[in-house]
């Protein structure tokens, strides 16, 4: 829930805030469980989810929330995988899952048993290889972390997903989203919250460096606060974009500091953490598949934060134009960061280096170094990558001997 408590016993509307997240949580859950299944070898994969603020599991209108997206996921991923495995050969797979549920009302935990236990039952007798296991709790999500996390830790979940779609900033903490980023090897997390009360917050906390990171943009704290008609003004993005993410950059390796794209304008800001490249770059792709559902205000190339709001920084929905705009960039910002190697990197090096601050999708980099001139993709074996789709972490992106024109530091 985020912004004021929901009805859950009444009927709760779903807004369209909401209904975008969970478009972009339920193929990113997708497209995570198809990289983490892929592997011929593998027979078993086990993995946690955490919903923290997890609700009835349903709106009026009758669209599921997250805990039943969830499970609807995990049902119809591992009918699909072991359909293709069958077919191709291969040994099936089991999907373990721990599905932790906890919201403060106990009225919306209890709508939620009423519902999930019912789709948990039909797949021990539909889909055998699906096993799924429910907690439930209603407490304070700060309250019951530790005993959620010692939950996880002794059934020895490695790969851990936290949906954390709270009210305000004020019911996690910081150092929570840093400590489950560091507990869990894979650990992942959702985190939706209002602008609004992480203004409030650096307003009491820090209002010194506050006023700083604004001064760049030429805006107040007044007109940070001021949010009518924000959806217009650009600036105001790129300010808020950036303080987002200074605020949370230290609680993960990767930070995606993106706003949804609310008709209501900027107000809900939906943060992925993630420890690894990969959760980033499959991350980037789906919000490009969801173009017009997110904002990022400022650079589309390697450097996303790194412009003067007095002349430059720009709008980008994640849309084909954007797309182009950011191929653009990458042109020139890819052979400048391969040469703050020396003249080559590993391609999987290059990948870590660049997730963290880049909105761009995984197709668009690819492209622009087989296109570039002055870049060459080398296989382990010595050979020469040809083609976008074939680059793989173990090659060497390197500078050519013969380049075009010189690169600028």
């Amino acid at each position: 829930m985020v912004g004021k408590p929901y009805e859950w016993k009444a009927g709760a509307e779903l807004e369209e805030h909401s209904r975008r997240k969970h478009k972009i949580v339920r193929q990113y859950f997708a497209r995570y469980l198809a990289v983490r299944c892929q592997r011929p070898q593998q027979s078993r994969f086990r993995i946690a989810i955490v919903d923290g603020f997890a609700g009835a599991g349903a709106y009026n209108c009758g669209a599921p929330g997250s805990p039943l997206i969830f499970i609807q996921e995990l049902q119809r991923a591992t009918e699909a995988f072991n359909i293709k495995r069958a077919a191709e050969g291969m040994s099936p797979i089991d999907i373990e899952c721990l599905l932790i549920f906890n919201d403060f009302d106990p009225d919306a935990i209890d709508l939620l048993k009423m519902r999930a236990e019912p789709l948990i039952a039909a797949s021990k007798d539909t889909i055998p290889r699906l096993h799924l296991r429910a907690e439930y709790y209603s407490d304070r999500f700060e309250s019951i972390y530790p005993a959620i996390k010692s939950l996880i830790e002794r059934g020895n979940y490695r790969s851990v997903i936290f949906n954390l779609d709270q009210c305000g900033t004020s019911h996690v903490e910081y150092e929570t989203i840093t400590d489950i980023c560091k507990s869990f090897t894979s650990a992942e997390i959702f985190y939706t919250f209002m602008i609004t009360s992480l203004l409030a917050f650096l307003q009491r906390t820090d209002r010194a460096q506050l006023s700083k990171q604004l001064r760049p943009f030429g805006l107040t704290e007044d007109d940070l606060n001021n949010l009518d008609g924000v959806k217009n003004n650009k600036e105001w993005l790129g300010a808020a974009e950036r303080i987002v993410f200074n605020s949370f950059n230290r609680c993960a390796a990767y930070v995606s500091p993106f706003s949804i794209n609310n008709p209501d304008g900027w107000r809900y800001w939906f943060i992925h953490f993630a420890n690894n490249y990969r959760a980033r770059q499959e991350y980037n792709n789906v919000l490009h598949e969801n173009a017009t559902m997110q904002a990022h205000f400022g650079r589309s190339g390697l450097h996303m934060l790194s412009y003067d709001p007095s002349h430059d920084g720009a709008l980008y929905l994640f849309d084909p134009p954007g797309r182009e705009d950011a191929k653009q960039q990458l042109h020139n910002d890819i052979p400048r960061l391969v040469t703050s190697f020396g003249d080559a990197v590993p391609v999987g090096e290059f990948y870590s280096s660049i997730y963290n601050s880049t909105p761009a999708h995984t197709d668009d980099v690819h492209a622009v170094i087989i296109e570039n001139p002055d870049l060459e993709i080398v296989t382990e074996q010595g050979g020469e990558r040809k083609r976008p789709n074939t680059i793989k972490p173990g090659d060497i992106l390197r500078m050519k001997r013969q380049r075009s024109f010189p690169i600028f530091y």
